[in-house]
């Protein structure tokens, strides 16, 4: 490798290739050597395309809006209403949940989705409960598929022991694991293939765009749709507003034989909280997911503008299973490259290749975005979102969490928590019970703050406890359009 001086474009099929086996591959049980192989193969195209690769992915000249028949309104397809036989499209869906990221950045460890969200549920308790409530009110069998990672494999196989009664049937497979590049050399720094001790930071999962190569590579593709499944509804296990729509599901089975979409991605409407989303685009004569990453440095603000991309990927997929096999025979699922820098807690500055699962909407016929209410999509990424979600803002019934019926606007309110409520075990010792949100419409809360039972927020609430003060917001406090700042002790006597 090193005669090379880490120019990898002159030997990425040779030496590369060579290397990779005697120095990584030796060791593995058999069974796994298979699966290695195949996400080798997998890294060698993408590591390949990197190489290849020559400035911007898009021509800016070349983006138009989408044309108004490929971004259908949500409310005309929920007009058509639904047919009689809504069973016999449930019994060819399958839901697949992206289930490979961690609670890390929450700071809680194993899988984001073994975190409790709602009245000690877990993203998993309500997935698995919205299923089972579909599987029961129609008397069908959806299966539920999760899409883990090395990272969350274990950790997941062991709790869903818990489920083995529920009426659904649960299946995993596991995202490729591909090696981190050294940014300077181009070189693997993993010296084997083990993700522990001193490895441990040498792997990853390469983004959800690798569902379809690890779909197909588990076996559970061909299965599926052996079982008569015909399309998956893919989404982020983190998004709470991700349930099974069956409108959306009769539009795509009643379309005639030889214009069968494809592909649906749910869109919604951009607010200022989303600027950075992805966004769809005509090019060269089809869809196509424009991401930030994508943009040239000179449009990144027009990109930005919500009066002229208006829309955003909310990474809820409707995806054909026999379109993704046949994608994946003629080896032509197109995905563009992400290239995401990292550095390793010893300072080593490296580089993993990812793809998106949104942007193969290329590769399909007859792709459609639907422009679907906001309320679809409810993600959880911080412990802000999560106060949403655990409020009175929402109630709970058989795994979806719906608006309430007694907030006055359909909004959500913009909620802001420093530092000190990242984690969610902090989040959690700060707050006695979570306060009556209905009427709120703005809160941010910095510094050390904590809040009694039965507190009450409404209008715009900003909470302010300098470096060195506290405040404690007392039990039963209404605070109604109020800055509190100073301090504010609360003591037992």
């Amino acid at each position: 490798w090193l005669s090379y001086g880490g120019r990898f474009d002159h030997c990425i099929t040779g030496d590369y290739v060579s290397v990779f086996q005697t120095r990584l591959l030796p060791n593995i049980v058999l069974s796994l050597l298979q699966l290695a192989r195949k996400d080798f193969e997998g890294f060698k195209k993408i590591f390949h395309s990197f190489l290849q690769a020559k400035g911007p992915s898009v021509d800016w000249a070349k983006i138009y809006r989408p044309p108004e028949d490929l971004i259908q309104p949500y409310d005309k397809i929920k007009a058509r209403g639904l047919p009689e036989n809504v069973a016999e499209s449930l019994n060819k869906l399958v839901v697949v949940k992206l289930n490979g990221g961690l609670g890390t950045s929450m700071g809680c460890k194993g899988p984001k989705s073994l975190i409790s969200v709602r009245n000690e549920n877990t993203f998993l308790d309500l997935t698995v409960q919205q299923i089972e409530h579909l599987n029961k009110t129609y008397n069908v069998d959806v299966p539920l598929v999760l899409m883990n990672s090395f990272n969350t494999e274990e950790d997941t196989k062991k709790i869903l022991q818990k489920y083995a009664h529920h009426r659904l049937k649960i299946h995993t497979f596991n995202q490729s694991k591909y090696p981190r590049i050294n940014k300077e050399s181009l070189l693997p720094v993993a010296k084997d293939m083990s993700t522990l001790g001193e490895n441990a930071e040498a792997w990853y999962p390469p983004g959800h765009g690798d569902i379809y190569a690890s779909f197909r590579n588990s076996g559970l593709l061909d299965q599926l749709i052996t079982e008569g499944k015909e399309y998956i509804f893919v989404s982020n296990i983190d998004n709470l507003g991700a349930t099974v729509d069956l409108h959306i599901l009769n539009h795509l089975m009643s379309q005639p034989d030889g214009k069968r979409c494809e592909f649906v991605m749910e869109v919604t409407d951009k607010t200022r909280a989303d600027v950075k989303g992805g966004t769809l685009i005509e090019y060269d004569g089809k869809l196509r997911l424009l991401e930030i990453a994508q943009v040239p440095k000179a449009h990144v603000d027009e990109f930005k503008s919500v009066s002229k991309f208006k829309i955003f990927n909310t990474n809820n997929l409707w995806i054909s299973l026999p379109a993704v096999r046949r994608l994946q025979e003629q080896n032509s699922v197109d995905m563009e490259i992400i290239v995401n820098p990292k550095t390793l807690d010893g300072g080593l500055n490296v580089i993993q290749l990812e793809t998106a699962v949104g942007a193969a909407i290329k590769s399909f016929d007859n792709a459609l975005g639907i422009n679907v209410p906001r309320s679809r999509f409810l993600p959880v990424k911080t412990t802000s979102d999560l106060l949403l979600v655990m409020s009175n803002l929402y109630s709970l019934e058989a795994g979806s969490l719906t608006m309430s019926k007694k907030r006055e606007f359909p909004t959500t309110p913009h909620v802001k928590l420093g530092s000190s409520f990242t984690k969610v075990h902090d989040f959690l010792t700060r707050f006695e019970s979570i306060p009556d949100m209905l009427e709120l419409d703005h809160l941010t809360v910095s510094g050390d703050v904590t809040f009694g039972k039965q507190v009450s927020l409404k209008g715009t609430v900003i909470i302010i406890a300098n470096h060195g003060d506290r405040i404690d917001i007392p039990a039963g406090a209404m605070l109604e359009n109020k800055i509190v700042s100073g301090n504010l002790r609360i003591l037992d006597h």
